[in-house]
């Protein structure tokens, strides 16, 4: 006999979720700690990272998870899911380097004619990973000891980039952080530098099945499908992974309320049975609202057309009301004042604004700020 599936709710899937994020009730970790349950924060805008990180935390401040990157070194800054710029935390990094250097090689986004060989990339990238060994290097300076080390081929402006050239090693930036060979050091004034960090990647397919149970941990129940398009691999690869996960007893398949499967860690199969209540401000690309799938339920009604930027999610900061999008808003700084301007989509009861007066608060503790909350349109785009 076919063993009974548990059968998940939108409403408790979303609350364990929150909770497992630290978005229903703060955790107690530090900011290693807090990153590893997300398991990475997006950090093109390092400072929508420290908040995404601080408002998941008791008593997090900016200059915490700055701490943390720069000075304690237990987060690291690297090219994570879906090639972009994340924190991870330092111990996870064997894991992450290990799984991603075991995605499937494409042929990249590069012509022929700019996309190197096979054997030009693993040249690049035994001189990348030498040059920044013991060295914290800005780009300009990689770029020499790269063409040093390979050849003046490597150093060829080749690479059209917001507006300029870039030499043709760099297509391979992405390829040397999910190898172990580079991540980001502090910025040298507005110049950011790479360095290698101490890291020892676990072989591929463990790190996969790490990862795995990692993602399955903070947003299960999923479908190989949202595990795909999390890290930007192709869906046939993930179902693979999904399958192997099973086989082994590490991920046991449960099923939507309309019927769909979907995967979880083998026996994590409680949830809550009450709906999230209560309003919280999420800034940019915070994994929650990235990760979170199905998005047309995070994301319902009128929140799908204002607060997603052509369907991406993270492009907006949100409003959540109730543990869904209800609103976006933003905020711009001036000195130690920080205005912020929240757009809810509907009216707000007297109950949810002292909320979002607790949320508008801890958004100024975070940013070491004093916040000013006006509710009202937001006008300015995505990433403004």
């Amino acid at each position: 006999m076919t063993p009974r599936r548990t059968t998940v709710s939108w409403n408790g899937a979303n609350a364990r979720r929150m909770a497992r994020q630290g978005l229903t009730d703060p955790l107690t970790a530090g900011p290693d700690g807090i990153v590893a349950v997300m398991p990475a924060a997006q950090a093109q805008i390092l400072s929508a990272a420290e908040l995404s990180v601080g408002l998941r935390g008791r008593g997090l401040t900016r200059a915490g998870v700055r701490a943390a990157l720069w000075t304690d070194r237990t987060l690291v800054k690297t090219f994570g899911p879906r090639g972009t710029v994340h924190l991870v935390a330092a111990a996870d990094l064997p894991m992450w380097t290990g799984a991603l250097s075991a995605l499937p090689a494409g042929l990249g986004g590069q012509p022929e004619g700019v996309r190197m060989s096979p054997r030009e990339t693993e040249t690049v990238l035994a001189a990348i990973g030498d040059a920044l060994t013991g060295a914290e290097l800005t780009v300009d300076e990689l770029t020499d000891a790269v063409v040093e080390r390979a050849g003046a081929w490597a150093g060829e402006e080749v690479m059209p980039a917001f507006g300029t050239m870039w030499p043709r090693w760099r297509q391979v930036t992405h390829l040397a952080s999910h190898r172990g060979l580079l991540c980001f050091g502090p910025d040298r004034g507005r110049k950011v530098t790479y360095t290698r960090p101490d890291v020892t990647p676990l072989d591929g397919p463990a790190g996969v099945a790490a990862l795995v149970r990692r993602y399955l941990y903070a947003y299960g129940p999923a479908a190989p499908q949202d595990f795909a398009r999390w890290l930007a691999a192709p869906n046939r690869w993930a179902a693979e992974v999904f399958d192997r996960a099973a086989a082994a007893g590490e991920a046991e398949e449960v099923v939507h309320e309309d019927g769909t499967a979907a995967w979880v860690v083998a026996g994590d199969t409680a949830f809550p049975e009450e709906p999230v209540r209560g309003v919280r401000l999420l800034p940019y690309f915070d994994a929650f609202v990235i990760a979170s799938q199905p998005r047309a339920r995070l994301y319902p009604g009128a929140a799908y057309e204002r607060a997603l930027a052509g369907g991406q999610a993270g492009n907006f900061p949100v409003l959540l009301v109730d543990g869904v999008v209800a609103g976006v808003w933003h905020q711009r700084r001036s000195g130690r004042r920080l205005a912020v301007t929240v757009e809810p989509l509907s009216p707000l009861t007297g109950g949810r604004l002292r909320e979002l007066d607790e949320q508008v608060a801890r958004v100024g503790e975070v940013g070491e700020a004093r916040p000013e909350l006006t509710l009202g349109a937001v006008t300015v785009g995505p990433h403004a």
